[in-house]
């Protein structure tokens, strides 16, 4: 497999595993979960493109949501 091959994979499971990681983290649901990645600024970021960032590591990137956008996990 090409390493271009692996980045595609690993961009197109950047978001369900960051969805699937915060509801375990969080002991909440996939939708809920789901629902707080949509609204983060996280979620505008890879989508844009920005920085590189969809070439980070979900859990690093997941952490970083919870860290800076506490006002979507508050029910």
């Amino acid at each position: 497999m090409q390493k271009v091959d692996l980045e595609v994979i690993y961009r197109q499971n950047l978001e369900p595993s960051i969805i699937e990681y915060l509801a375990s983290r969080n002991n909440i649901s996939q939708r809920k979960a789901m629902d707080i990645y949509y609204k983060s600024r996280l979620s505008e970021q890879i989508q844009a493109g920005q920085y590189g960032i969809e070439n980070m590591d979900y859990k690093y990137l997941a952490e970083d949501l919870i860290d800076n956008e506490p006002e979507l996990f508050a029910d």
